[in-house]
């Protein structure tokens, strides 16, 4: 076999030939890396993560996953998936493989009298936003509207309005899907029900999801908005934060954030790059009854700032938009967590005074209320007896700091971790082995195999938190 120097290219003739034959099967663009834009086309969120694809193919259509899924399997070359490319280890993408990038899939479709939108498997949650917001309806998705759609539903989806209407996996209503075989099928509960199952939760383990059905409800204008106090007010603020948010309305959700007061002019200039703790709000209830449901806010600590007002839900979406623009350095930890002791709060704020740069951060993502009210088996996402989902990141733009941010977030996570629910959410995990994937699925993981093995017995679809296919289990 002849073999090339060349990063990214195929070290065989035989893949070599296999690439060629997929770049001219395909509706969309194949780009390889002597074209000019392959480098634009492999840079991924995380500028932390830097692979080299043999071939992206930005897919037009649902043919051209067929015809690419099936080129991988036959040729045994590796392939990933690419959504939104948000993913945190960057498993949207590998070297020396084939990406295969959904972002030209990008269409909404809404239908405001079944309340449903139909949203194509490179969308990312703008798309959604603006799609539904026109008709004054939304579906529950995370806090940052670039997010790729199919990446956070797959993993469950934690968000802005998680507490009245629960994860996006429980709006999820069916998902066409192209399998390991090329064949391509619908789930729902009448449909492939184990896949259905699957899926909500078990991230892109059995296949290319090439469109969502998301159910939708009324969410026009919300309530939404921030109050910050001084990070050494954390443990009034985190005492107080931990015994209202379980019990308000599912109507307010507030996320409780470890952050550096960014320079920008959404805040007051005497506020810029203190250390605070604070909480991001949303309240989708009656505008009547704001006023009432913000006033204890108010009265806990000295906040710094307490500002919320009336806007239309996408302005909430995109709140944090400009201050994380891909081509940052990310590193992240997660943790599930049902209490928070008074313990961990000093800790908390042990390592929040230690936070490396100004867009690093501690969030809280409440997953009660609506989330709760599923089975912990009813869906592949196990944590449903969880209170918050919690992620810590080390954020800079300059490589030079990776390693600072990096020790942080680890640092901050080992001091938590004994405090934690065990497990990890898959959306917001870096590459931390096989055990911390089994513990975020707990005793979901068997299940989850053994479908892994009806659906893909050799394990294509595995540049992902992997689930490998159960032995034995493909009959």
């Amino acid at each position: 076999m002849s073999t090339t120097s060349i990063p990214g290219a195929p070290t065989s003739i035989s893949a070599t030939a296999a690439l060629s034959s997929l770049a001219a099967s395909v509706r969309g663009r194949a780009i390889f890396p002597h074209d000019p834009d392959y480098d634009a086309a492999r840079t991924l969120y995380n500028a932390m993560i830097d692979k080299r694809p043999a071939v992206i193919i930005q897919a037009a259509d649902v043919a051209d996953v067929i015809t690419t899924v099936n080129a991988a399997r036959e040729s045994g070359i590796d392939l990933a998936v690419r959504g939104g490319g948000h993913n945190g280890p960057g498993l949207g993408s590998i070297d020396d493989g084939i990406v295969l990038d959904l972002s030209p899939m990008r269409g909404v479709r809404v239908d405001p009298v079944a309340r449903t939108a139909r949203v194509a498997g490179g969308a990312n949650w703008a798309d959604v936003d603006h799609a539904t917001a026109a008709f004054g309806l939304a579906t529950p998705s995370g806090t940052i509207s670039t997010t790729g759609v199919g990446g956070l539903t797959l993993g469950g989806g934690v968000g802005h309005l998680s507490r009245r209407f629960g994860l996006s996996i429980d709006n999820l209503l069916e998902a066409d899907i192209v399998l390991a075989d090329g064949s391509f099928v619908t789930a729902c509960e009448d449909s492939y029900p184990d896949l259905y199952w699957a899926i909500r939760g078990g991230g892109g383990n059995f296949g290319v999801v090439t469109s969502f059905l998301f159910r939708l409800h009324h969410v026009d204008t919300v309530i939404g908005g921030r109050t910050l106090w001084p990070l050494d007010q954390i443990g009034d603020a985190m005492r107080w934060y931990r015994e209202f948010i379980v019990q308000a309305p599912v109507e307010l959700n507030g996320f409780f954030t470890i952050m550096t007061v960014p320079p920008v002019t959404a805040f007051p200039a005497e506020l810029h790059l203190q250390q605070v703790c604070g909480v991001v709000w949303c309240w989708t209830g009656p505008k009547s009854q704001a006023e009432a449901i913000f006033a204890p806010v108010r009265q806990v600590g000295t906040p710094l700032l307490h500002s919320v007002q009336e806007m239309p839900f996408p302005a909430l979406q995109t709140a944090f938009d400009a201050l994380y623009p891909a081509g940052l350095q990310w590193y992240w930890k997660t943790d599930f967590v049902r209490e928070l002791p008074d313990a961990a709060i000093d800790l908390h704020l042990e390592h929040g005074r230690r936070m490396p740069a100004f867009r690093s951060c501690m969030h809280l993502y409440p997953i009660d209320g609506a989330v709760h009210r599923v089975d912990r088996n009813d869906t592949a996402f196990s944590y449903r007896d969880a209170t918050w989902a919690m992620v810590i990141v080390g954020v800079d733009p300059d490589p030079a700091n990776t390693g600072a941010i990096s020790t942080w977030a680890q640092d901050y996570w080992e001091a938590l971790h004994p405090y934690s629910a065990g497990g990890a959410y898959v959306n917001m995990l870096m590459e931390e082995g096989q055990d911390r994937i089994r513990r975020a699925y707990r005793d979901n993981y068997d299940r989850l195999a053994a479908i892994k093995a009806r659906y893909d017995p050799a394990n294509l679809f595995r540049v992902n938190q992997n689930i490998a296919p159960a032995q034995g289990a493909s009959e």
